[in-house]
């Protein structure tokens, strides 16, 4: 592996890093603004990286995946999650409409972020230094993929909460019962190239909005 894919590798997983701490710490905000301490007393109610990192989800899976696409030229996203924060929703007056908005906390600060990362983008064009421009390239497309994978109404991702609060009470017990075999069924999604074919077209199109072809 080359410096040049080292250093884009690198400047991928601190973007994915910074992702994820805000879309954990927006979901504990949240949480915290309708009345849920339970962020806040666990020390999850912080920027602070180190209090949001899975050994698996934010190191391992993120690195590995970083490294199929760099490496090995494999049209994989990067994807990974962080510890979740804490949320008990017996402290806010209506459970599922509450889970619900604590749970597109995540995704919301995301595009945000993304829209952040386009904004400097285009106030600064041409003059970005090439290292600016991947890290900037990178955030705006982890931040865009981490949004919409969110979203995926599948346990235990941000859009099963909603899913959850817009079922009749039926397809409340249904959607639970399938809590414990989320992230089996997320990752054969992604065995089976589902969330490949989802997501990567969002790297396309992120390329045309920032035309980052000049700096490939």
């Amino acid at each position: 592996m080359s410096l040049e894919m080292l250093s884009e590798l690198a400047l991928a997983l601190v973007a994915f890093l910074a992702a994820v701490v805000f879309h954990e710490y927006a979901h504990g905000r949240v949480a915290y603004a309708l009345g849920d301490p339970t962020a806040r007393d666990a020390r999850r109610l912080t920027l602070n990286p180190l209090a949001h990192i899975d050994p698996f989800g934010t190191v391992l899976l993120p690195v590995l995946l970083a490294v199929l696409r760099f490496a090995f030229n494999m049209g994989v996203p990067i994807v990974g999650y962080a510890k979740p924060v804490p949320v008990n929703p017996l402290y806010f007056r209506h459970p599922y409409q509450g889970m619900m908005l604590v749970a597109l906390a995540g995704p919301f600060i995301n595009l945000l972020l993304a829209g952040v990362g386009v904004g400097v983008w285009q106030s600064l064009g041409a003059s970005l230094p090439e290292l600016l421009a991947f890290f900037i390239f990178y955030f705006v497309v982890i931040n865009v993929i981490l949004a919409v994978f969110n979203l995926i109404p599948v346990p235990p991702l941000d859009g099963s909460r909603v899913l959850l609060y817009l079922l009749p009470q039926g397809g409340k017990r249904l959607l639970m019962q399938l809590e414990p075999f989320g992230f089996v069924i997320v990752f054969l999604l992604l065995y089976a190239g589902v969330l490949q074919a989802l997501l990567m077209p969002i790297v396309s199109w992120v390329e045309q909005i920032l035309d980052f072809g000049r700096f490939g």
